[in-house]
């Protein structure tokens, strides 16, 4: 697959390679990372954002196209619609199929609640499902949730909701308790000891992981789960607005079924936006790691309804997603293949940044190799990258080591004729998480009565930044404290008339805010054809 210019490339990896191995790439002072991410990083240029007019976040800076997504016109067709027509009548609504709405979904059930759970597309079609390298937890000796707090504190850069991350971290020794409890079969060693690696930005190896496809294993068990405990699923429904009653509290939504083309209302006593990401909408046109299904959604109906946004402004890029070949240009390259000993390595062979940096700084250093240095490796089909000197693994753990750590990644690439064993891969950042979201409280709640929001389109947990693994954790920590708050809270609630007066009032800000558009939102499904929208 490689051409024979890029294997001439390759040579100066491999006669570079010996001098690297076993030598520690010095860490970036905290100057150096700032300089770095300000010059670099696609968060930090104006170029890419613009204030939004509406809203309870009124003014505030957001991706230009999730902007356009806020400041657009509700899709609903109100005529089509009788609220007094109850199609679903539930205690616990959950609108997402993924790790986290599976999560509430269970501890909602366990809680003695009527369930529901609307997805857009098939029960764990989710970012959950592609997640590859592991969920974090400090479950050794050496390691406590304390150890964990300080790192996601820093991590994200110190504008973390402190509750949140003590919640997340305290959690989440449990959740992995709760998962293997499940069937979920985490990497162990020959005495049952669970295995663990160090993520970008941890001082501890608190990694656990199943292989590289972590999430596809822990979606498994937990849709299984939620079949087996009788929750009912209703697929291809995507909620297109939700519903507030009377007294402006959550109190169901708007499903609109993608084979029928039929509206179906859903009242509900509460409400758990569980819709995931935004990585379709491909801010500054990045590729993304993402399912089609993450067009925030949840953000635009969430915020319609009068859900504060916090950290919109803020967009993971994945240091590591595939730059060649073409046909999975964007997908993952989990970071536990730099965990494991793979470096970042330029065009002439040289290594230019330590592989374990916070991902923010990893992916600006990528960025600045590739254009700000000029010693990117280009494609034959014009892109640009890096190498990730994947060899190294071998030589540090032994032959076969890939094979059996990262077994999904080294079948994907052998089918394009690449050996990660003996030969490096080509990387560039890859847009792979929403950092922000709509902010909650430790229990998931919005400020939104009866609404809960809950796994990436929460905001607040993470800060500015994300660290690997934490990701997997905060779904199913906020996921099932969200579950058991929201399916107590049913006991006390009686649902008024059902209402969609707030649309109306906010096209009205719309225009009082002199935005003329014609767009529609939610988006639900990504456009990939000039002048045509799902």
């Amino acid at each position: 697959m490689y051409t024979a210019q890029m294997r001439e490339l390759i040579k100066k990896v491999e006669k570079t390679r010996p001098e690297r191995l076993g030598v520690d790439f010095p860490r970036m002072t905290p100057e150096e990372r700032e300089a770095v991410l300000s010059e670099y990083h696609p968060d930090y240029s104006d170029k890419g954002f613009r204030n939004i007019k509406v809203g309870v976040n009124k003014e505030a800076k957001l991706p230009k196209e999730l902007a356009d997504l806020i400041e657009a016109k509700s899709r609903l067709e109100k005529e089509k619609i009788d609220l007094n027509q109850i199609d679903y009548d539930v205690d616990v609504l959950i609108i997402g199929g993924g790790g986290s709405g599976a999560a509430a979904a269970l501890e909602a059930k366990n809680n003695g609640a009527e369930v529901l759970i609307a997805t857009k597309l098939r029960f764990g079609d989710a970012n959950t499902m592609m997640a590859e390298g592991g969920i974090q937890a400090a479950d050794k000796e050496d390691d406590s949730p304390a150890r964990h707090y300080i790192d996601v504190i820093g991590g994200g850069h110190y504008g973390n909701k402190p509750e949140l991350v003590h919640a997340l971290v305290n959690d989440a020794p449990g959740i992995i308790h709760w998962l293997e409890s499940l069937g979920v079969m985490f990497d162990k060693t020959e005495d049952g000891t669970m295995v663990t690696t160090h993520g970008g930005g941890t001082s501890r190896k608190r990694m656990h992981a199943a292989a590289d496809y972590s999430g596809a294993e822990i979606m498994r068990t937990l849709r299984d789960e939620v079949h087996n405990k009788g929750v009912e699923v209703t697929e291809f429904s995507p909620a297109v607005e939700l519903l507030l009653d009377s007294d402006g509290k959550a109190a169901g939504a708007v499903l609109y079924n993608l084979e029928t083309e039929e509206y179906c209302v859903v009242r509900a006593k509460t409400v758990i936006l569980a819709t995931g990401g935004a990585g379709r909408l491909h801010y500054q046109g990045f590729p993304t790691s993402n399912h089609h299904g993450a067009t925030a959604d949840g953000l635009v109906m969430g915020y319609r309804a009068g859900a504060e946004l916090i950290f919109a402004d803020t967009i993971q890029y994945h240091p590591t997603g595939v730059a060649f070949p073409l046909q999975i240009f964007g997908a993952l390259v989990t970071e536990k293949v730099r965990s494991l000993g793979a470096t970042p390595i330029n065009i002439d062979g040289e290594q230019f940044v330590f592989p374990l940096e916070t991902r923010d700084v990893e992916a600006a250093a990528i960025i600045r190799e590739c254009y700000g240095r000029h010693k990117g490796i280009k494609t034959s089909t014009g892109s640009l990258g890096v190498w990730l000197d994947t060899p190294l693994i071998e030589l540090i753990h032994g032959k076969g080591t890939i094979e059996k750590r990262l077994p999904a990644m080294y079948r994907q690439y052998k089918r394009f004729g690449i050996d990660m064993g003996t030969e490096p891969i080509l990387v560039y950042p890859t847009l792979h998480y929403q950092n922000g979201g709509l902010l909650i409280n430790e229990h998931g709640q919005t400020k939104v009565e009866n609404l809960y929001v809950v796994g990436e389109a929460a905001g607040g947990i993470h800060g500015r930044n994300r660290l690997m693994g934490n990701s997997l954790l905060d779904i199913l920590v906020f996921g099932r404290r969200a579950g058991i708050h929201a399916s107590q809270k049913t006991k006390d609630i009686t649902v008024k008339e059902l209402s969609l007066e707030h649309v109306d009032f906010y096209h009205k800000s719309l225009s009082e805010n002199a935005v003329q558009t014609d767009r529609v939102s939610p988006m639900l499904l990504p456009h990939y054809t000039h002048g045509r929208e799902a």
